[in-house]
């Protein structure tokens, strides 16, 4: 891996934004984990892509207030693009030339995407790191992909012990008008009653999420998920709706380990997106704080995110039948092993609490704020920077062991005279 020069630190670029619903969720992420980078080892610096998909560096992306950008705030933040030549890391290249002389390419030895939803979370951006050699951080680009669909996500874990609750796909029609009629829904609802759940197939963050209880509905809420994504998807409702959420890594130390169990609270019987971005009062992205771990680098900011996640009332650690942590742990485990797991998924679960019944909800690649209180909460706690940390290692090794020889044709093979 090649080295900051002038520090002595491995340069590391943030990228956050997107062309995404979940943009602004991302560009919290991004800024949180700017923070709590370690300083001490790592050169962090922000890559934001704006909703147009325009890639912007600069050191006014660093300030939430700046967000969005108006036209000085474009002005300020340089855009660039990718170099695609693979030299194990990346370059950015300016897109505007200075006035005199040659603008000089971004080099960066590692990568952290911080997006949530389409065009970042679901294996694209993956797959130009792995086309560029870059290192990067989190899932991979197969397994990256797979979980952002939630149908393929059910496919794919069915060869499983993991428990998930049936399932209909609603395709956005090709003609454009987002309409489908009665009849096709239920003749796709394959026998799944009312009432239902219906929510966009790719996104997060509760966008898009109803319940229904006819047809008439179905078809009335279809148009709005359809603005969004090119596919819905139908369960069945649970009653007595309880939820558990836990994150699995082997970023740490090189065996399976899973974090505390959140069980998230609500008044109502679904989280909408506000409540659970928008309802801190200090508008605060992250704070660095000193405390247990505030040596050497390391920032514990478990206390001082009062937004995005954190906002939300949870229970860590909630006190659970030893059964039911086991089998929360355990599935977890089991879906992290099956999609050759790196990086550290959040996985959610939801339940009927009187039954004791657990189902597989779905399954976050980047989950907000990476999941960092459920780490820190852990019987094994590790803190934010901690947890950063142990990615990005993660990332070098995991960049390492798909190392080609410099001509990757066999000798067998080649065809063209070397």
């Amino acid at each position: 891996m090649p080295l900051n020069k002038k520090k002595n630190k491995q340069s590391v670029a943030v990228f956050f934004g997107g062309r995404s619903p979940e943009h602004d969720v991302s560009v919290v992420t991004g800024l949180q984990v700017l923070n709590a980078i370690d300083e001490s080892a790592y050169d962090a610096f922000p890559v934001y892509i704006d909703p147009d998909g325009e890639w912007r560096v600069g050191d006014i992306l660093r300030d939430r207030n700046n967000f969005m950008l108006d036209y000085e705030g474009r002005e300020a933040a340089k855009p660039v693009y990718l170099d695609p030549k693979g030299k194990h890391g990346g370059r950015l290249i300016p897109k505007q030339k200075p006035f005199f002389g040659k603008a000089d390419p971004i080099e960066f030895d590692i990568a952290i995407p911080c997006f949530h939803g389409l065009y970042g979370e679901d294996g694209g951006i993956q797959g130009l790191f792995d086309l560029c050699d870059i290192p990067y951080t989190g899932m991979r680009a197969l397994a990256s992909n797979v979980l952002m669909d939630k149908g393929a996500t059910k496919k794919i874990l069915s060869a499983t012990d993991i428990p998930m609750l049936p399932y209909a796909i609603i395709k956005r029609p090709e003609d454009g008008s987002y309409q489908v009629d009665e009849k096709e829904i239920k003749a796709m609802m394959k026998g799944i009653k009312f009432p239902c759940i219906i929510k966009p197939v790719h996104l997060g963050s509760s966008i898009g999420v109803a319940k229904v209880k006819t047809l008439k509905e179905v078809r009335a809420v279809l148009p709005t998920i359809f603005e969004y994504d090119t596919a819905a998807i139908l369960e069945p409702f649970v009653d007595n709706l309880i939820e558990y959420n836990v994150a699995v890594s082997r970023a740490m130390d090189g065996a399976i380990q899973t974090s505390a169990i959140e069980r998230p609270k609500t008044s109502d019987e679904l989280l909408d997106f506000k409540q659970k971005y928008l309802s801190g009062k200090d508008n605060k992205s992250g704070e660095k704080l000193g405390g247990a771990g505030g040596e050497g680098g390391i920032k514990n900011t478990g206390t001082a995110i009062s937004e995005g996640m954190l906002s939300l009332t949870r229970e860590l650690n909630p006190k659970l039948p030893a059964k039911l942590k086991k089998q929360i742990n355990s599935y977890a485990i089991e879906m992290f092993e099956t999609l050759g797991g790196t990086g550290a998924p959040r996985i959610d679960f939801i339940g009927d609490s009187k039954s004791g019944e657990i189902w597989l909800n779905e399954v976050n690649p980047i989950p907000g704020s990476f999941g960092y209180f459920l780490w820190e909460a852990a019987k094994e706690q590790a803190l934010f920077t901690e947890l950063l940390s142990a990615l990005l290692e993660e990332a070098v090794r995991e960049n390492h062991k798909r190392i080609l020889p410099k001509d990757p044709v066999p000798q067998d093979a080649r065809l063209l005279k070397r």
